[in-house]
């Protein structure tokens, strides 16, 4: 888990008060229908089980190094009737041996502030990805963390590893032949960035 940190897997109440419609969300980031999809960092399956009702039959493979997550994912799909979410336990930086295909589009949400070697994950997930296909970022704005509260209290990672869109965007195409797509502001708190492979 040295990898992602600061990454800590918020309950769903206080998820629900900063996404209270996850699935148009991802609509919004370009999940579509038949995509096949890879969530890096999916915890308890917030935008994985969503992101599999909108491509299903496709599959969503949902990647954490928490095993304990995964399984709080399964129950729920379970419970959920969604029978295209494909638990995938392991480290993000060895995507290609992880996941069985390469993917139409990878989701990284609320976790790209806590890579250390940004460069050697981008890298595994330009390979990951099918050509022409999108990986979207999902960052907190570089905001004080004082100043993003949900519920009264401030929320989200420290204020120093926050990162602006600019610098989200050079992280990504210095390290890998991707082109910026487009940016997208998600209020209140969150912008996305999608780039093309």
């Amino acid at each position: 888990m040295e990898r992602f940190q600061n990454t800590g897997q918020p309950d769903w109440d206080w998820w629900g008060k900063l996404w209270p419609t996850p699935g148009a969300t991802l609509r919004d980031l370009g999940i579509g229908a038949g995509q096949s999809v890879a969530e890096v960092g999916c915890g308890s399956g917030y935008f994985a089980l969503p992101a599999a009702r909108i491509v299903e039959p496709a599959p969503v493979y949902a990647v954490d190094l928490d095993e304990s997550l995964l399984g709080e994912l399964e129950s729920l799909a379970e419970r959920q009737a969604v029978g295209n979410v494909v638990p995938v336990h392991g480290d993000a930086r060895n995507l290609t041996e992880l996941l069985p295909e390469r993917v139409d589009a990878l989701v990284v949400a609320n976790t790209f502030h806590g890579v250390d070697d940004r460069a050697e994950f981008v890298a595994e997930a330009f390979d990951a990805i099918e050509p022409g296909g999108s990986l979207i970022v999902v960052n907190w704005r570089d905001r004080p963390r004082e100043a993003t509260t949900v519920g009264g209290e401030p929320r989200g990672p420290p204020t120093e590893l926050r990162m602006t869109p600019e610098e989200t965007a050079e992280a990504v195409t210095r390290a890998a032949a991707f082109e910026l797509d487009r940016r997208i502001e998600l209020p209140p708190y969150h912008y996305a960035v999608v780039f093309r492979r």
